[in-house]
C-alpha cells in the first residue's frame, strides 16, 4: 500500500510539473482593437508603434506566458464593429486580454463586452470620462479630456482670461472638454459669452470661426480629434484673421501634436495646448524612449504612442503582481495603484477609480530651428479626473 501510495504521490507530481510547463508554453493572447484602416490609421500605427516598442524592449515573454498580439481593425469609429470583434477575439480566439481603444465609442461598445465576459481591458488612448465605469475590468493609460479641459479652465482664468468662447467637436470626448472648461472657467470667476460643437467629420471650419470672431472673446478654447482636422483649424483661424496674440486659443494635445503643426505652418504660432505628452520633453526616460522610437520606426512618438507604451507596462506589471494569473479580477486588482515612472513624467493608476493620476503641461507653440515646437512654460502635477470623486 505504501509503495502504491507513493507511486501515486510521485506521478501527482509529474502531472502537476507537466501541467505547469503546459502553461508556462502558452501564449498570453491579448486582442488589440483599432482603427488600422481609414481616417484615424496613422493613430492606431502610432500606437501600435508604443506597443511593440515595449514589447522589443522588455522581452516577449512575462510571468512566464510568452506574449502573442492579435490585431482587429474597426476601419474608424464604428462600435458595432468594435463590439463583434470583442466578441469574435474572446471567442473564436481566446484572449486573455482586450486593449487599444484609439476612439471612444468603440472603446464604450468593448466595455461592455469586458463586463459580461469578465475580461481585463486596457484603454491605452480613450478619453471619455465615463467609459472607466462601464467595466469593473478596465483601466486607463492615456488620460480624460475633463481632465485636461479642466486644468485648462483654471489656467486660462488663472492666466487673466475673464471672456472665454468653446469651439468643440460634437461627439463625447468633445462633449467632456467642454463641459469641464466651463465648469473650471466658470468656478473660478470666468464667463462664458459661446460655446459650438462641430460635426466630427466637418472638413470646413470658416463659418465657426466666424462666429467666434465676432463676439471678439479674449480666449477660444478648442478641441477636435487627431488626424487632418486640428490643422484645418488652425488654418482656418489665420485666414479669418485671429491672431493669436490677441485673442489666446487654448486646445487640447491633439491641436498642438507634431503632424497637426506641420499643416499649420506659421498659422500655429502663439497656440496654447494643455496636455500630458510631448516628444520634446527633456527628461532623460523620454529622451531614450524617443531615441528608440525613432531608431525603430524612423519617426517621433506621440501621446497615442506613450499610451501603448504605458498600456504594455501595466499589462507587464499586472502580471508579475498576479503571478501570471490572467483572470479578470486578478489582473484589475494588479493594476490597481501601479506607480511608475513614464516618458512623459510621474504616473499612477488610481486604485479606487482605475482612471490614470498624471501631470498635465501648459505649453506655447514656438519657433524653435526651422521648425514649429511646444515649449512647456507651466505644469499642474497629480491630476485626476475631475469627476472621480464621483465614482470611487
Amino acid at each position: 500500500m505504501k509503495r502504491l501510495l507513493a507511486g501515486l504521490a510521485g506521478a501527482a507530481i509529474v502531472a502537476l510539473a507537466a501541467a505547469t510547463a503546459a502553461r508556462a508554453q502558452e501564449s498570453l493572447k491579448i486582442g488589440v482593437i483599432m482603427p488600422y484602416s481609414g481616417q484615424f490609421a496613422d493613430l492606431a500605427t502610432q500606437m501600435d508603434n508604443g506597443i511593440k516598442l515595449y514589447i522589443k524592449q522588455k522581452g516577449d515573454t512575462v510571468a512566464g506566458r510568452k506574449i502573442e498580439i492579435i490585431r482587429k481593425d474597426t476601419g474608424g469609429v464604428a462600435p458595432d464593429v468594435a463590439a463583434r470583434l470583442a466578441q469574435e477575439l474572446i471567442t473564436r480566439d481566446g484572449v486573455d486580454i482586450l486593449a487599444g481603444f484609439s476612439l471612444s465609442p468603440n472603446a464604450i461598445a468593448v466595455s461592455k463586452v469586458s463586463a459580461e465576459a469578465k475580461k481585463f481591458m486596457v484603454i491605452m488612448n480613450a478619453a471619455t470620462t465615463v467609459i472607466i465605469t462601464m467595466s469593473p475590468y478596465s483601466v486607463r493609460t492615456s488620460m480624460t479630456l475633463p481632465s485636461v479641459g479642466a486644468t485648462a479652465g483654471a489656467w486660462a482664468h488663472k492666466s487673466g482670461i475673464r471672456k472665454a468662447y468653446t469651439m468643440v467637436s460634437d461627439f463625447a470626448p468633445g462633449k467632456d472638454a467642454e463641459i469641464s472648461f466651463h465648469e473650471a472657467f466658470k468656478k473660478a470667476g470666468g464667463e462664458i459669452v459661446g460655446s459650438v460643437r462641430m460635426p466630427v467629420a466637418n472638413p470646413d471650419f470658416s463659418a465657426f470661426v466666424q462666429r467666434a470672431k465676432d463676439l471678439n472673446p479674449e480666449s477660444i478654447f478648442i478641441f477636435v480629434p487627431a488626424g487632418a482636422q486640428p490643422a484645418a483649424l488652425g488654418k482656418a483661424f489665420a485666414e479669418r484673421g485671429i491672431d493669436a496674440k490677441k485673442i489666446k486659443i487654448i486646445g487640447t494635445g491633439e491641436v498642438g501634436d507634431e503632424k497637426s503643426l506641420q499643416g499649420m505652418g506659421e498659422a500655429g504660432l502663439g497656440i496654447i495646448t494643455v496636455w500630458h505628452y510631448d516628444f520634446h520633453d527633456s527628461s532623460k526616460l523620454n529622451a531614450e524612449f524617443v531615441k528608440a522610437y525613432n531608431a525603430e520606426f524612423k519617426r517621433n512618438p506621440d501621446f497615442s504612442s506613450v499610451g501603448g507604451y504605458d498600456g504594455m507596462h501595466v499589462i507587464y506589471e499586472a502580471l508579475k503582481k498576479a503571478g501570471g494569473k490572467t483572470d479578470a479580477a486578478s489582473l484589475v486588482a494588479a493594476a490597481k495603484g501601479l506607480k511608475f515612472e513614464s516618458p512623459r513624467g510621474p504616473f499612477q493608476i488610481d486604485p479606487e477609480t482605475r482612471d490614470v493620476v498624471q501631470t498635465i503641461y501648459v505649453r506655447k507653440v514656438e519657433k524653435v530651428g526651422d521648425g514649429l515646437r511646444n515649449v512647456a512654460f507651466d505644469k499642474v502635477e497629480n491630476v485626476k479626473d475631475p469627476g472621480s470623486a464621483g465614482r470611487k
